[in-house]
Parts: C-alpha cells; sequence; structure tokens
C-alpha cells in the first residue's frame, strides 16, 4: 500500500527502530496475551527508555500505571505498539497521530488481506500516516528486534542475545514467521542478527524504506530479505545498487517462482517473461543474490556474514575418501560451483605438500594418511590458498565419533590459525549427526570459518555466491534512438516493421498491397518466391487464422492465395477488416530464435531471447537480458541457452552469427529505452544464419500503451 514515488525519511526508521519511549497500547497482566509479552520482552531485556501503558479497563499492569486512554499518553511518543482487535485500530491510529506518535506498530491482521472492508481501512490507515509523518509497521505483523540495542517490539518471547561490539546480518520480511525462522538458524550458528523487522501489509512502510536504512547502519553488515511482493520495483532495484557500492551484500528469498506468468494479448515476449524470471533477472542485475530455498538463504548469510563476500573462481576442496571425491564432482557440476582442475604437472606447492602415493586433484583425497601425518592438513591447505585458481577452500571431513574428532579437528584448527587464511574456508562434516563437540566448532567459527553438517549444502550455497562474485557488473549504455510512436494498441507486422527497420532491425524486403493486383506488381518486383501475410491490428498470430502463406511462386498463386487467406481470416474472425497483405522476399532457412522486448510497468525495460518458432512457447529456452548488457556479455547469455549448442555448430553444422543477433539485441534495446510507451515487441522467428551472413526478423509486432 506504500505510495511508489514516497520514501519514509531515515530520522523516522530511526525512532522506530530505536526508540526512547514506548507506549503498548492494549497492555495485559493476563500471560500470553500480546500485551503482556512486549511488556515481558522489554522487561527481561531491560528497556531503558519510558513505557507507557494504555488499557480503559485497568488501571495497574503489575507494578506500573496503566492509562485510560490513548489521549492521555504523553506527545510524541516514539513508537505505539498496538496490541488490540482489528475493530479498535483505525481509531487509535487516529488518537496516536493527535497525539503526535512519531510511529506505530500493528500486529491486527484482517486488512488488505481480509476483504474490502480491510483494505479500505488500511487505505486509510496510509492516508493518515502520510498527513502526520508517521511510520506504520504492518498491519499483520510480529514487530521488530533491535539486536544492537536489544528493544524487542514483539509478541514472540525474545531471548537475549545482543549483538554486541560486532556486525551482524538484518532481517527484513514481509513474512513475521520467517523472519522469526531465520533469526533462530543465524542464532543457532553464533551468527549476529542486527535488526529483525517483520514489515506485514506494508500499509505505510515497507521493505525498501528498511533497507535503505540499513544500508548506511554500522552494525549491519548483510541484509536477507524475505519477500513475496516488492510494492516499489524500481526504488528497490536503486537501493540494492548502492548496497552494492557500499559492500554491503542483499540476500533474497523470494517466494513465487512457479506462479503462473502474467499473460500478454499480443505476444510470445509477455507470455514467457514471468514475473518472478522478470524480478530475478532485474535485482540479480541489481547486484541480489537470490537464494532458492529457506535453508540456502541460512547457509549464504551464514558464510557471507562470517567470511565475507565471497571472491569469484572456482573452489578447492580437501576430502578423504575417492568414493566422495566422484560424488563431489557430480554435485558441483550440477548445481554450477566450478573445481578447477589440477594435476601434478601445474601444482608443484601441492605436489610437494601429498605424499607421493596421494594423486594431485581436486578435489584433493588426502586418504586416512592426516591420521598418521597431522601437519598433511596444514601443508595442503596452504598450497591451496597460495593457489590464484581457487577462490575458496572447503574441508569435507569424515568425523566418525568424538574420539575421531580429536585427531581431526585439533592440527585442521591449529593449520588454520597458523596461515590465517585471507580465502574464505569452509568446514564440511561429511557424516551428518556425527556427534562432534561442540567446542571445536566454535574454535572454527572464530576463526571465520563456518561450520556445516553436510557438504551439499556448502555446495549450493558456495555455488550461489560463486555466480554472485562472477557477475558481469559493467554496465553498457543503450545507443541513443530517436523514434515517433503511433497511438496506443497493437501495431501490426507492416507498420512495425517500417518503424524498426531505420533503427538497425535487419528484415526482408517487402511492400503492402491492397489489392491482388497491387499484390501481383509486388511480388514481380522482389522476385519469386515470396511470402503472403494478412495484416491487421486484431491478428495478433497470423497463422492461427491461416494468415500466412508461403513459398508463393507466381502470379496465379498470388492471386489465389490472396483469395484463399481472405476466405481463411473470415472464417476465424468474421467481420474483421485486413489492412492489406504483406508481401515479402522469402529467404533462405536457418535457425530460428525469438527476440522480444518489455517495458515493464514495475521493473522496467528487458529483453527475452531464446529458441524460437511457432513452438516458442513449448519449448521456453529463453534468457532475460538487461538493457545495458554489453555485447559480449549478450553473446554469452545466447550461448547459455539450453539449446546454445545449436549456436556453435552441432553435428558437422556451420557455427551461428551469434554476434549478429547480439547486434540486433542491443538495437533493440536502445528502442525500448527510447519509447517507454512500448509495452512489448516481439520478433519471431529471428533467422539467424551462418558466421558472417547475418540474421533477420522475418516478423514483427508491436504494442503500444
Amino acid at each position: 500500500m506504500t505510495d511508489p514515488t514516497n520514501s519514509v525519511p531515515a530520522k523516522s526508521i530511526d525512532r522506530l527502530l530505536r526508540p526512547s519511549s514506548v507506549a503498548i497500547i492494549g497492555a495485559s497482566a493476563t500471560p500470553g496475551a500480546l500485551g503482556a509479552t512486549v511488556l515481558a520482552n522489554l522487561e527481561q531485556q531491560g528497556f531503558g527508555g519510558d513505557i507507557h501503558l494504555v488499557n480503559p479497563k485497568r488501571p495497574m499492569i503489575g507494578s506500573r500505571q496503566a492509562l485510560g486512554a490513548i489521549d492521555e499518553l504523553p506527545s510524541g511518543v516514539d513508537v505505539a505498539v498496538l496490541a488490540i482487535p482489528r475493530a479498535a485500530v483505525l481509531d487509535s491510529i487516529r488518537a496516536l497521530a493527535a497525539r503526535g506518535a512519531s510511529a506505530a506498530i500493528i500486529f491486527s491482521a484482517g486488512f488488505a488481506e481480509g476483504g474490502e472492508e480491510g483494505l479500505a481501512e488500511q487505505r486509510e490507515i496510509a492516508r493518515i500516516a502520510d498527513a502526520h509523518g508517521m511510520v506504520i509497521e504492518g498491519p499483520n505483523c510480529l514487530g521488530l528486534v533491535n539486536y544492537v540495542d536489544m528493544i524487542p517490539l514483539t509478541f514472540v518471547e525474545t531471548p537475549s542475545v545482543p549483538l554486541s561490539d560486532r556486525q551482524g546480518v538484518a532481517i527484513v520480511s514481509q513474512s513475521g514467521a520467517m523472519a522469526a525462522v531465520l533469526a533462530v538458524t543465524l542464532f543457532s550458528r553464533g551468527i549476529g542478527v542486527s535488526y529483525s523487522i517483520s514489515t506485514g501489509n506494508e500499509a505505510a512502510s515497507g521493505v525498501e524504506d528498511y533497507v535503505e536504512y540499513l544500508i548506511d547502519d554500522a552494525g549491519t553488515k548483510a541484509i536477507a530479505m524475505i519477500v513475496e511482493q516488492f510494492r516499489q520495483p524500481r526504488r528497490f532495484l536503486a537501493l540494492a545498487e548502492k548496497a552494492r557500492a557500499a559492500g554491503k551484500p542483499i540476500l533474497l528469498l523470494h517466494p513465487g517462482k512457479s506462479s503462473a506468468a502474467r499473460e500478454s494479448a499480443a505476444t510470445h515476449t509477455g507470455a514467457m517473461a514471468g514475473d518472478y524470471a522478470l524480478m530475478r533477472v532485474k535485482v540479480e542485475r541489481a547486484g541480489v543474490l537470490v537464494a532458492d530455498t529457506l535453508e540456502e538463504l541460512g547457509d549464504t548469510a551464514d558464510i557471507v556474514a562470517t567470511c565475507g563476500i565471497v571472491p569469484a573462481g572456482g573452489a578447492a576442496v580437501l576430502t578423504e575418501s575417492g568414493a566422495f571425491k566422484a560424488l563431489t564432482l557430480d554435485l558441483c557440476e550440477t548445481v554450477g560451483l566450478p573445481l578447477p582442475a589440477i594435476g601434478d604437472h601445474d601444482a608443484p606447492a601441492l605436489r610437494a605438500a601429498l605424499p607421493p602415493f596421494v594423486p594431485v586433484s581436486n578435489p584433493v583425497d588426502l586418504t586416512a594418511q592426516a591420521l598418521v601425518d597431522p601437519d598433511l592438513y596444514r601443508r595442503a591447505l596452504s598450497a591451496l590458498l597460495d593457489d590464484d585458481r581457487f577462490g575458496s577452500v572447503v574441508f569435507a571431513i569424515i568425523q566418525t565419533d568424538a574420539a575421531t574428532c580429536a585427531l581431526k579437528f585439533p592440527p585442521i584448527i591449529d593449520a588454520i590459525r597458523t596461515l590465517q587464511p585471507a580465502k574464505p574456508v569452509i568446514f564440511a562434516g561429511m557424516d551428518d549427526g556425527a556427534r562432534v563437540p561442540p567446542d571445536y566448532i566454535v574454535a572454527l567459527r572464530d576463526l571465520n570459518v563456518p561450520y556445516f553438517p553436510t557438504p551439499d549444502r556448502v555446495f549450493r550455497a558456495m555455488a550461489q555466491l560463486n555466480r554472485f562474485a562472477a557477475r558481469d557488473a559493467n554496465v553498457a549504455a543503450p545507443a541513443a534512438v530517436s523514434i515517433a510512436l503511433p497511438a496506443a494498441g497493437v501495431i501490426p507486422e507492416h507498420r512495425a516493421k517500417e518503424l524498426l527497420g531505420p533503427l538497425g532491425i535487419l528484415f526482408p524486403a517487402a511492400r503492402l498491397a491492397r489489392t491482388p493486383a497491387e499484390a501481383e506488381a509486388i511480388a514481380a518486383e522482389l522476385g519469386y518466391p515470396v511470402v503472403l501475410k494478412a495484416q491487421s491490428p486484431a491478428l495478433s498470430h497470423k497463422s492461427d487464422a491461416g494468415g500466412v502463406i508461403v513459398g508463393v511462386g507466381d502470379g496465379a498463386a498470388v492471386a489465389a492465395g490472396w483469395a484463399r487467406m481472405q476466405a481463411s481470416v473470415a472464417a476465424y474472425s468474421p467481420g474483421l477488416v485486413l489492412d492489406g497483405i504483406l508481401v515479402e522476399a522469402m529467404g533462405k532457412r536457418g535457425l530460428e530464435l525469438i527476440i522480444g522486448a518489455r517495458n515493464d510497468p514495475e521493473w522496467g525495460p528487458i529483453i527475452l531471447a531464446g529458441l524460437g518458432g511457432v513452438q516458442a512457447e513449448i519449448w521456453k529456452d529463453v534468457r532475460l537480458l538487461p538493457t545495458d548488457l554489453s555485447r559480449a556479455a549478450i553473446i554469452r547469455e545466447l550461448h547459455a541457452l539450453r539449446s546454445g549448442a545449436l549456436l556453435e555448430g552441432f553435428r558437422g553444422s556451420p557455427a551461428m552469427d551469434v554476434g549478429a543477433v547480439a547486434d540486433m539485441v542491443l538495437a533493440l534495446g536502445a528502442v525500448l529505452e527510447a519509447g517507454p510507451a512500448i509495452r512489448e515487441i516481439d520478433l519471431n522467428p529471428v533467422v539467424v544464419y551462418p558466421d558472417g551472413e547475418g540474421a533477420v526478423a522475418l516478423d514483427a509486432l508491436m504494442l503500444i500503451g
């Protein structure tokens, strides 16, 4: 419900997150009641500010005096926590605004998610907040916990885990339950949390407001987010760029990957560029790491909080099993974690560190030799840390039992302490469930080495972090072009080609005919064979209506094709009047791609490229490309298609002119940037020829407005 053009001032967020006075509306002495738990949390954590209790029926709550009404509160309370039923919330917000309260936290549900009445009340809450400069957290939220100053403003019982003098992970989540779950995950690993903020329905403050505040917060090292809907997408992208520049990673879990893609009435592009895929490309381009599961969000947050930003480059793995070495190679190939190959010829330091019977490889199988030669861990680790091919090192160690741990952990811990690695080192136990003395895990974490119970989780998290670090952050500004757009609506093929042709999109020679005689004359001029295409804004997919005839070989065939096409279109859509029939030179066959463009109203411009033709929506082998990618980056993305082998030359076929396709993508991106009123452009198929022979768009369709 937040206004996408507005943001909440940082000083207002500061008073919400770091209040010196708190009012509990609906304070209670009943154990388990929301208001009672909020008060108990504040007292147990030693909140040193003023606490004001409001309860019209009880003048005393425990040993504290309670006020009978909000009107009796002192002016300018920092935060009011509303632990009251929904029916009383709106009047309470009005009263708090009149008393000059700076912020309010609303626990109650049943607003926008509860129907029209609740939605109307939520909108009124937002209006009041805007008019009085209030920050509203919620409604339908669990509140927040400030672990920097240990201020819990939540009805969830809060353990005392102050951040103290370290940096931590800030949690910003629309789901209060998931925020609490993630906090428990991080605390269980000794990871500090700076703030945990549940935004709920976001009536008058949203995730973007808190991210903006946290980017400048000294106690926050990284921001972990669980967001189901960005209400201010373009603002979030700008904030993500700012966070990246500040060296403060944003880690995101966004439920909704499997939701149906938004449909478009006109083009393949709209149907194929689904909401989640578009969001993911945009936020990743802005520097956000997107996790696929809640576990992965916790694991990546753990590694980032402990080791910092993991550098690009593959991982080296130290293990003790030949079979596990093969399993590691299989899994890392599947998840996309590079494991640079090494051997005796190019890793002399590692060769010197290992016994003669242990081959040099990655993963390195140390066998059981370290049990009799504990210094082997240090020698092998030192060689791998000095090798520039590796950005990180993973210990995948068999733990078995306390006795075995006593043989392995001390030399590994001593090696890490001695070497003081500049690269991330991660420890993974191979036998989940082994009883590992907790002192060893604490010792590893004290050395900034995360501990995981399974290697699989490490490899999946490291694959995400490696992709995050290796992304191309170079920005190429689209070429400046000028385009005069017609009125809103569907722009048929012949008109779309007239608009796009001069801007760098190559099409076959063609002209629009309005009579059979004109069609025959144009065909004779272009040279046979030709293609006939029915033209109308109401005929987006011409082939469905029999509106395309290929291989027309002479004047008689043109006349017959004209008559047949008119009859087919009339049967498909009675009363439809064609603009005419496009007569187009028929080119040679090649590999068919689709290239589309879309100006999403929330996220902005995006390009789609992939396997094309009439089956494009079936295969959905596409890549979504930001408009500011360089030509080289576009070529890399095209080769990353599942069908990318077809571009490279498959089974003796020639390599395709991928550079010409990249040039078409660049031209389309420039058009999209120059015409914000363009909703979508669809070029399908785009026929690409062998290297050096170019690419031609056979069809074009535009949607304006």
